[in-house]
């Protein structure tokens, strides 16, 4: 049902002209239509003439444009950012033991700001307004603030889930996973957590959650610890889970259970997880998740750019649970791109079952906010009298998206992260026409390439040439082949 307009009055920011798409229960767009907003929430949604008699200290003419609610990534890395564009080619266990592990051993906290800076411009440029930055290199405590408070500067709001590794466990070990990796104590580990989450609470526009950073390597105890310390500050918390199809076979060899089997056995699994990835989990998995109210985000641009599999969405839907869409980093997603990720979601669906009614343009936008905004934990993702004003706005002029006779559908499959020309986070508007309000992109981008220099010869990372021939300075590093790996070790991040 329409939302019915509130009486005229006086507003902050009039959004006037555009194609409205509320992404409320019942799909409602209007077109053309308005949005009033007041300090930090919308005040009133609706037709264009039903709110033409408000009074605005500023009106933004929308005409020929789309507004929509702003996309919550559920799921990304932004200190990757220094090293786009590598680990051509490779599975997951190469990617991270050549690439991956390599770079966030040798990552300094400047040098993880600096990405992280870099990577918060890029996601406001595409529309994002919310982030579930899995942090995890360096985590010191310096660091994780720095990073908490580099995301709020640049305008987004969200989470910096904190990587918790500990000990080297015994997995960890028979997979070759590098002693530099372990840099704490599981005591060490919960007390840096709980400093870094006292110093960003619940509440704060960027909160700081415990990540027990996988749940196939990270040992049980620190992962039920850490569950036991989000439940007592009030956070949620985040984790990899069964990213890869060795990794629930992996920790059944070691455990004799199944990983989101034993979470829910120990009574772990609850409202206040969300797990990324869950691409192999079976059916009886899949309902524990949904029982639970742990959500998932699903990353199907990282998914198929390392060969991981499909999520089983069908499967979960169908149990009841709680889903939302991430991007997973600029380092394996590419691009913070939430119109690919909403794209890739649907088309992933449809080659995988075969079907072309599973996922439909409207769902996946759905994903990508409303139900993102509730995996957050944030009041927004719909637009609504009294919800956050997150929002972004979509130029739908260019060729590609002309003529536009389904809006939903123009969105999802023909829009891309470089058509949006407003992004409003909490009533601000910090991003406009290609430029970022609170920081210098162009210069956050020289930062980043500098220092991205020094730090994969620091890693001891080979990088292409221009041609396609590696240079003598920069020779490859072996790349151990996946038949010839433990077959246990398909392990994800």
């Amino acid at each position: 049902m329409p939302t019915a307009p509130a009486p005229p009055g006086d507003c902050d920011i009039l959004l006037t002209g555009g194609t409205v798409v509320t992404v409320d229960e019942g799909h409602t767009v209007h077109d053309p239509g308005a949005v009033a907003v007041t300090g930090d929430r919308i005040t009133a949604v609706g037709r264009a003439d039903e709110l033409s008699h408000w009074r605005a200290r500023t009106v933004l003419d929308c005409r020929g444009r789309a507004v929509l609610p702003g996309f919550v990534d559920g799921h990304t890395h932004l200190y990757q950012a220094l090293v786009r564009g590598l680990g051509e080619g490779m599975s997951i266990v190469p990617w991270l033991c050549t690439f991956m592990w390599p770079y966030s051993i040798a990552v300094t906290g400047p040098d993880a700001v600096a990405g992280v800076r870099l990577a918060a411009a890029e996601a406001l440029r595409g529309g994002i307004t919310t982030v579930v930055d899995h942090h995890y290199a360096p985590t010191d405590l310096e660091t994780t603030l720095a990073v908490a408070r580099t995301v709020e500067e640049a305008g987004l709001r969200g989470a910096v889930a904190r990587g918790i590794v500990g000990e080297r466990t015994a997995v960890a070990a028979r997979r070759g996973q590098p002693d530099a990796l372990f840099r704490y104590s599981a005591a060490d580990e919960l007390a840096l957590t709980r400093d870094a989450v006292s110093a960003h609470p619940p509440g704060s526009r960027v909160e700081v959650w415990p990540a027990p950073l996988n749940l196939t390597y990270v040992g049980q105890e620190l992962v039920r610890s850490s569950v036991r310390l989000a439940r007592e500050l009030g956070t949620r918390w985040h984790t990899h889970c069964c990213e890869s199809s060795a990794d629930p076979r992996g920790y059944l060899e070691a455990y004799g259970v199944r990983p989101v089997q034993w979470l829910a056995r120990e009574g772990l699994l609850d409202a206040r997880a969300t797990l990324a990835h869950a691409v192999w989990l079976d059916e009886e998995e899949a309902g524990r998740v949904a029982d639970s109210g742990a959500a998932v985000a699903h990353n199907p641009v990282s998914n198929a750019y390392l060969a991981s599999g499909t999520l089983p969405l069908p499967r979960l839907r169908a149990a009841g649970a709680r889903l939302s869409l991430g991007t997973d980093g600029p380092s394996c997603g590419h691009r913070q791109d939430m119109f690919e990720c909403m794209k890739q979601a649907v088309l992933a669906q449809r080659l995988r079952t075969l079907d072309p009614e599973v996922l439909a343009a409207r769902e996946v936008l759905a994903l990508a906010t409303r139900e993102g905004a509730r995996y957050a934990g944030v009041d927004a993702g719909v637009l609504a009298p009294g919800r956050l004003a997150d929002l972004a706005v979509v130029d739908l002029g260019a060729p590609h998206l002309r003529p536009v006779h389904d809006v939903i559908s123009t969105l999802v499959y023909a829009a891309r992260a470089c058509d949006v020309v407003t992004t409003m986070v909490g009533g601000e508007i910090v991003h406009q026409d290609g430029h970022c309000l609170r920081i210098d992109a162009e210069e956050a981008a020289r930062e980043a390439e500098e220092r991205a220099a020094g730090l994969l010869r620091r890693a001891g990372i080979a990088v292409l040439a221009r041609s396609p021939v590696r240079t003598a300075a920069h020779p490859a590093r072996p790349v151990p082949s996946a038949r010839s790996a433990d077959p246990s070790s398909g392990e994800s991040r």
